[in-house]
């Protein structure tokens, strides 16, 4: 990576994870958009999978289609969650489909 994209990449991958759920949250639940986006960043505990690689965390290594939780059998699953009728279920799966979707930048940032 040149220089620009390697300060560039962390800067979009973990504001893509802490900062962009609240601005999702803020245009789909208005008056709740602080808990919204609290849970669509709790999506990020998906990245528990981690801790079941060996190791556990790898520079070179594109977590999406690698981790159990960041397949595309867990992407239907987080589908699937949208169509429960509660805010906080719902939340916490568009978080999941965000997370795996700013790793997937990442990867192809990375050129993996």
């Amino acid at each position: 990576m040149d220089g620009s994209i390697e300060l560039l990449q962390p800067l979009l991958h973990y504001g893509g994870h802490f900062i962009v759920p609240f601005l999702i949250a803020a245009q789909i639940w208005r008056g709740e958009w602080k808990r919204s986006g609290a849970v669509m960043v709790a999506a990020n505990l998906i990245d528990l999978d981690h801790l079941l690689a060996d190791p556990i965390f790898d520079p070179n290594r594109c977590s999406i289609g690698f981790h159990l939780l960041h397949g595309w059998e867990a992407a239907f699953a987080y589908l699937a969650l949208l169509l429960v009728p509660r805010w906080w279920v719902r939340a916490f799966a568009l978080g999941a489909l965000w997370h795996l979707a700013v790793d997937y930048g990442d990867c192809t940032m990375q050129g993996l």
